[in-house]
């Protein structure tokens, strides 16, 4: 589970990293509310953990863009405002959760482990996805777009899906290895590049203007033309 923490209290960020490298999760932290923002528009996360009360740019406004520019990541916010409208506003604001400072880490993580149970973005139970001039039928492996169809192997298949539920945002070569092979996986990092090949061939083969894009130093992102 790839984690962002956006929380100025650097010394409670850096108890935090300890509790969950324990628990297997990849954290990164960020300290303002401008770099939370822009962290959570350009890469891929799972989860958003949130302070409200932020230097630049506060949470609230901070959840409120993500969720206007269409990222459906969950947000857990982490805040010293414990009051019922406090929490009433971040979660009209997009917040999937709102837990109170002082915490119990037991229950944070607790948290974490809810929203991870929960159901994602694609895990609607269609077989049929769509983005950009693409659709993608997962009960058949197979890739639609303007210029015909064409067969997946699964691995394409999951990496498709994983492009299309974070599309527009970056994912990082560690975080397609831990996806599609599995975090302990023996995988050579070749075999990365190798299927982001097979799947630019495929969205060839299928004539669409959707580009999976190189980030140079980080990973892949899947560009949609307007």
């Amino acid at each position: 589970m790839r984690i962002l923490m956006v929380e100025d209290d650097k010394e409670l960020c850096v108890a935090l990293s300890i509790c969950f490298q324990a628990a297997g999760y990849d954290t990164e932290f960020v300290y303002t509310g401008e770099d939370g923002l822009q962290y959570g528009l350009q890469n891929a996360y799972d989860l958003i953990i949130l302070d409200r009360l932020l230097p630049q740019t506060d949470g609230l406004s901070i959840v409120a863009q993500l969720r206007q520019h269409g990222i459906t990541t969950p947000v857990l916010m982490l805040t010293a405002l414990d009051g019922i409208q406090d929490r009433v506003q971040g979660l009209d604001a997009g917040a999937d959760d709102y837990l109170t400072k002082p915490f119990a880490t037991d229950e944070l993580l607790a948290r974490i482990r809810a929203i991870a149970r929960r159901p994602g973005a694609l895990e609607d139970g269609s077989n049929l996805l769509s983005c950009g001039d693409l659709q993608l039928d997962r009960n058949n492996l197979t890739l639609h777009g303007p210029g015909g169809i064409c067969t997946l192997s699964k691995k394409e298949l999951a990496f498709f899906e994983l492009f299309f539920r974070f599309a527009g945002q970056t994912l990082s070569r560690e975080m397609l290895l831990s996806r599609i092979w599995g975090a302990y996986a023996p995988v050579e990092d070749g075999n990365l590049d190798n299927y982001i090949y097979f799947l630019r061939r495929r969205l060839a083969a299928v004539n669409s203007c959707v580009k999976i894009i190189t980030v140079r130093g980080v990973g892949y992102r899947l560009e949609v033309s307007p």
